[in-house]
């Protein structure tokens, strides 16, 4: 196997990436806007615009590269319901408020003990969503053949297999119990039993390219497709194959996501956006989590800016940005964003705002008693200060992939049974006591 083609669709971006299995290098990548759509029922993705994507650039891969394996990652908290001939509905975007309001399903859904999965706002328990689905279309149970989770839609298009995977339904769907590995009550009361196509790890083969994707795109008949992860815990996935111990991994993009693995997590509170998750071998894992990269793009506001060390002497003389950015989600949910001081200069915006993201990644670990390094996956793994900040406060150690992972890569992991663990560099804490006090006074203010 040389060429891995993996479908990577985040919150924000569609991305289809190649990966060369031999270097777990992206050697080809191409991306569209994830824009969720108004012209329907309700909010809603694009799936019919993404699928003519990937095929266009599927085609352009084979014919440039070859590929030798599909792989799958997608955001989690969707579901797509498949009739005979595709989706019965447009795919709801999970940041819709229809859901929330979703009348008697807090007295269906099972208790955090039961499935890790807190009641969140909007759209974020897939419960909720197929409550009020169903709800609003009373008909709609006889035009659904089945329910999969995201990654396995595009598998279906591609094979015709239905299935759902692991990672995706531990994902605060309200539908899976991580301890027991095995479907939540609530699908049968949500009568829904018949239709939620088979649970299958994220490693197994869910089947082959259809004929007619073959004719499409050139890529041979027999072209294996695999069931597909949850993209925050394709991040998760390279670190599990042959590293031991305790560790934590912090997936970065539009969520940031904190996975503990081997630690001491005891009991979650539901009501700091902590969770159990489902890695990809099936195992719960302690998460917490809170949109850092949603947060980063509401200040940065599309700016080019860069940071001197006089704007990072000024921000560590005392100047705060508070919780909660983005006031739906994480730890903090609820409160409103304030500031300590005022950052005068772009480049001071963008240390207070890179300390803010650290100091929240510590909230989040210390949430879920991660024990051990903690690797940073995704784009804050660029951020020389948010590095920074989380290495001197983190008494373990902060560590970054020698080489991109991320959850294309992770994905492609999938479908290379001898695939080892990245290696890792240490990042070494800045010799200056200024970033572990500027933390103690951060804590203070928040919890003053």
């Amino acid at each position: 196997m040389k060429h891995i083609a993996v479908i990577d669709v985040g919150k924000t971006n569609a991305k289809l990436a190649l990966v060369d299995a031999a270097t777990l290098e992206e050697i080809a990548v191409r991306t569209r806007p994830n824009v969720v759509l108004t012209d329907g029922p309700y909010p809603h993705f694009d799936l019919d615009g993404h699928f003519a994507f990937f095929m266009e650039v599927l085609a352009e891969f084979q014919t440039a590269y070859g590929i030798d394996a599909i792989s799958i990652t997608t955001h989690g908290a969707s579901a797509t319901l498949i009739d005979h001939d595709g989706a019965a509905l447009p795919m709801l975007d999970y940041e819709f408020s229809g859901p929330d309001s979703a009348d008697g399903y807090d007295a269906l859904r099972p208790s955090f003990d039961a499935t890790g999965s807190p009641r969140l706002p909007l759209g974020l328990n897939v419960g909720a969503q197929l409550h009020w689905l169903f709800d609003a279309h009373p008909d709609l149970r006889n035009q659904v053949k089945a329910i999969v989770t995201y990654p396995q839609y595009w598998g279906y298009r591609l094979t015709g297999e239905l299935a759902t995977d692991v990672t995706s339904l531990g994902c605060h769907t309200d539908l899976w119990e991580p301890q027991n590995e095995r479907f939540s009550a609530l699908v049968d009361s949500l009568g829904i039993a018949g239709l939620m196509a088979p649970a299958r790890k994220s490693s197994d083969v869910l089947g082959t390219i259809t004929d007619v994707i073959a004719k499409a795109t050139g890529i041979p008949s027999g072209t294996p497709v695999m069931v597909g992860i949850h993209d925050s815990n394709a991040s998760l996935y390279p670190h599990l194959l042959g590293r031991e111990g305790a560790f934590s991994v912090v997936s970065t993009g539009t969520w940031v996501i904190c996975m503990a693995m081997g630690g001491s997590a005891q009991r979650l509170d539901p009501n700091r956006d902590t969770l159990m998750n489902v890695n990809a071998l099936g195992q719960a894992v302690p998460t917490s989590r809170f949109m850092g990269g949603r947060e980063f793009e509401i200040i940065r506001k599309a700016r080019d800016w860069q940071a001197t060390d006089a704007d990072r002497d000024s921000i560590l003389g005392g100047i705060y940005l508070l919780p909660a950015v983005e006031p739906n989600t994480g730890p903090f949910a609820g409160r409103a964003a304030s500031c300590v001081g005022l950052a005068r200069t772009e480049g001071e915006e963008l240390v207070a705002l890179s300390y803010y993201l650290a100091l929240m990644t510590h909230t989040c670990l210390d949430l879920i008693r991660a024990k051990g390094p903690t690797v940073i996956e995704g784009p804050f793994a660029k951020n020389t200060d948010f590095l920074a900040m989380l290495a001197a406060i983190r008494p373990d150690g902060v560590e970054v992939a020698a080489s991109a992972t991320g959850t294309s890569v992770g994905a492609a992991m999938l479908c290379i049974p001898d695939a080892k663990a990245p290696e890792t560099t240490r990042v070494t804490p800045p010799e200056d006591s200024r970033l572990a006090a500027y933390a103690t006074d951060w804590w203070r203010l928040v919890n003053g």
